[in-house]
């Protein structure tokens, strides 16, 4: 009897985003999100990373998943469900009750002259999770959750409270709704280093309440809080798989481009560097091959004359010609080969989220 098919909780498939990009009296189309596909289970618990330099789409893509901005192409499934097709009413009763954001700057995110506790409130109102006279209780439940109590923050401004702080109320005002889903859109980038690890091992703590799609720049924070990670450039892809595969052992140049440049602390441990030959630039053309030609080291003609395959490799999804043909785990040996640093086996050393940045 063949066990029954894994239920999902989120399913992108072919996601794109199209932009028109004016210059001038022209105006060219500019795929900020192209193809896309990944899927999240209903049935356990997970944190997936978005990853990837500036302009690589991870917002785009989160934006798209918020429901926030319409996707060009591609189909996204929440619970079974077309986002797309959601009517307003559902949009507000289900699907934001449902998915929930953090954001990047928790002082833009409050009002300098409101009282925080006045979010919570409003959250639990107007989403109908209790009304006003009876919110403390699902407010205080929130805020413990966080390392917080409504005592701490009742009567208080922005100003008057930390960062970290900021953070931590955003996320909580983010939980009132009992959200199956959270997306968080670099929500550590504004804070400290101390700070910034505490944020991370909230996150960690919360898996076992709801599944998160965190999206950072920061491949050591990434390395430390995810169970899968996704490589993302200029749209794509580029390698998808469980993060001590993907950042132990990256396959994708550009994944072990990204991994070069994080400082090793250990100089006994330094890998060696990947130089990056032509830095990214929103404006160039597109193509019709690989859109990493132009700064890999392994670039081939092939790379510029056709689209990389999605091919699994060792565990993983690498979107890569060094990779074309292979079957079960095998690996192109003349891929391999050229990598800087590879010998078959995980670099030593992993990123370290408390080195330096």
């Amino acid at each position: 009897m063949e066990a029954a098919p894994e239920e999902k909780l989120l399913e992108v498939e072919g996601l794109s985003k199209v932009f028109r990009v004016r210059r001038g009296l022209v105006s060219t189309p500019f795929a900020a999100v192209d193809g896309v596909s990944f899927s999240l289970s209903a049935e356990r618990h997970e944190i997936l990373t978005l990853a990837g330099e500036s302009g690589s789409g991870k917002t785009t893509l989160a934006r798209m998943i918020l429901g926030l901005i319409p996707p060009t192409g591609g189909r996204l499934l929440f619970r079974g469900r077309d986002v797309t097709r959601l009517s307003d009413a559902e949009r507000r009763t289900w699907f934001r009750r449902e998915v929930q954001a953090v954001f990047q700057d928790p002082y833009a995110t409050f009002n300098p002259l409101r009282r925080v506790e006045s979010y919570l409130y409003e959250t639990a109102v107007n989403f109908q999770v209790a009304r006003r006279a009876e919110a403390d209780e699902p407010i205080e439940r929130a805020l413990n959750a966080v390392g917080l109590s409504l005592k701490e923050v009742r009567g208080r401004y922005p100003s008057e409270l930390s960062g970290g702080q900021l953070q931590r109320i955003a996320i909580a005002r983010a939980l009132i709704t009992g959200p199956s889903l959270l997306v968080a859109d670099e929500p550590v980038s504004m804070l400290d280093a101390s700070l910034r690890m505490a944020i991370v091992n909230l996150f960690r703590e919360l898996k076992g309440r709801q599944s998160l799609i965190y999206i950072t720049h920061d491949l050591a924070t990434a390395y430390y809080a995810s169970d899968r990670v996704a490589i993302m450039l200029r749209g794509w892809i580029v390698e998808l798989g469980p993060v001590e595969k993907v950042l132990g052992n990256p396959l994708h140049p550009y994944t072990r481009l990204l991994r070069s440049a994080i400082l090793e602390p250990d100089p006994s441990r330094r890998r060696e560097r990947m130089a990056a030959a032509v830095p990214p630039d929103a404006r160039e053309p597109l193509g019709v091959g690989c859109r990493f030609v132009h700064r890999c080291p392994l670039a081939m003609e092939i790379c510029r004359r056709a689209v990389p395959p999605d091919v699994l490799s060792d565990g993983r999804l690498v979107r890569c010609h060094l990779y074309r043909g292979e079957a079960g785990d095998g690996r192109s040996e003349q891929g391999a080969a050229a990598i800087p640093g590879w010998a078959g086996q995980p670099e030593a050393g992993a990123p370290d989220p408390t080195g330096p940045h």
